[in-house]
């Protein structure tokens, strides 16, 4: 059962009116059924306070039927609206001290937002690694990481809260180095004894810089902290064998993104090949293992051809991880669709015989279009 918070989905419950999902506690046990009323604000921030639950399916299936005309519209400016949102994180990563964490604050608000708006478009934007020609590698890293850690919280049924400190933690992780990232994504040679040195440092300095300028949370402090520890003592930058269950997750986040983006020495590995190295990596972690099924094996946004012949793109996750819903782009003889079809992967006619690289596709492929297939699925 895969959940979110109840916290996440609050502009959907009109007090005093029939709640079109049910409701669960934090252990997943049914607090309210659909059709239950919850009747003020009291009892509704009570329920936050218990970290209440939705279940993703039901509340899929509670808001599809209520898509307006214009959804497509709406659909079509989420590329737009994530490219400003990386705009404004950027700003606030980079912020004075002073003004920091108010930023980083404002920012996770509206990149939360477009997350809950369309949780699969929001993977299909690592998947692609779309990125503009202004777009600063370290600043888009820790979005994706920020982006992972915080599907794989959801996928693990954490509370609001938790998801978002997860988010903030991944999103602020690497906040003393992100020229440095960027530098290095586009440098051939070795890092320099100079580099090393601030790579060593940067747990320290990052959560240093984040205490500064005002972040008083220790869970997120500890885990930017702690980022780079492993629990065998070989991490760095202090060796610890006690390592935070949050501090690991981001760990975990930064390693598969950064699988899934291109270096100059390297071309981006598959969704697939990144949560192999994952799993190998990881010796069976609960969290990797939670990262590597909120993606899928094929994520939404990863372009397959199927047993049929048809080229398509992956819209979302199925029931089971080799086998999700595609839409169909071409038919059996490469000609293109005027209008996808979606096609279940569980069904022999249509599994998949190939994961492709995005240039195989015969035609231009939009990212308001592939918003539109996603986000609409």
């Amino acid at each position: 059962m895969r959940v979110c918070s109840l916290n996440s989905v609050k502009e959907r419950i009109v007090l005093g009116q029939p709640l079109a999902f049910s409701v669960r506690d934090s252990s997943r046990l049914l607090l309210l059924a659909r059709g239950q009323v919850i009747a003020n604000q009291d009892q509704l921030d009570e329920l936050f306070k218990r970290g209440a639950l939705v279940e993703v399916e039901e509340l899929a299936a509670a808001i599809q039927p209520a898509r307006r005309p214009d959804a497509e519209q709406r659909l079509s400016r989420l590329p737009a609206d994530w490219e400003r949102a990386g705009h404004e994180l950027r700003s606030a990563l980079m912020a004075p001290q002073a003004q920091m964490l108010a930023a980083v604050q404002g920012s996770t608000d509206g990149l939360l937002s477009l997350i809950e708006a369309a949780p699969d478009v929001a993977l299909a934007q690592i998947v692609r690694q779309g990125d503009s020609a202004d777009s600063h590698y370290g600043v888009r890293h820790s979005l994706h990481a920020a982006t992972a850690c915080h599907a794989a919280a959801r996928y693990l049924g954490w509370s609001g809260d938790e998801q978002r400190r997860a988010f903030q933690a991944a999103l602020t992780m690497n906040v003393s180095m992100l020229d440095l990232q960027a530098k290095l994504a586009s440098q051939v040679s070795p890092p320099t004894a100079m580099q090393r040195e601030a790579i060593h440092e940067h747990p320290t300095r990052s959560a240093e810089m984040l205490g500064e300028a005002g972040v008083e949370d220790a869970d997120w402090l500890a885990a930017v902290r702690q980022h780079h520890e492993l629990p065998d003592g070989s991490g760095y930058p202090h060796g610890l064998r006690e390592v935070a269950e949050l501090a690991e997750l981001l760990r975990f986040a930064d390693v598969y993104t950064a699988r899934l983006s291109s270096r100059a020495n390297r071309p981006a590995m598959s969704a697939m090949q990144a949560g192999r190295e994952l799993h190998q990596m990881s010796a069976s972690s609960p969290l990797a293992t939670a990262l590597i099924k909120a993606f899928g094996i094929f994520p939404p946004g990863s372009l397959v051809k199927l047993a049929s012949g048809e080229l398509s793109l992956v819209v979302r996750n199925g029931e089971k991880a080799h086998c999700p819903i595609v839409a169909t782009l071409t038919d059996a003889h490469g000609e293109p669709r005027m209008k996808p079809l979606l096609r279940d992967c569980s069904r022999e006619a249509f599994a998949i015989a190939a994961l492709l690289p995005a240039h195989a596709l015969p035609m231009r492929l939009s990212e308001e279009r592939i918003a539109r297939l996603v986000g609409a699925a």
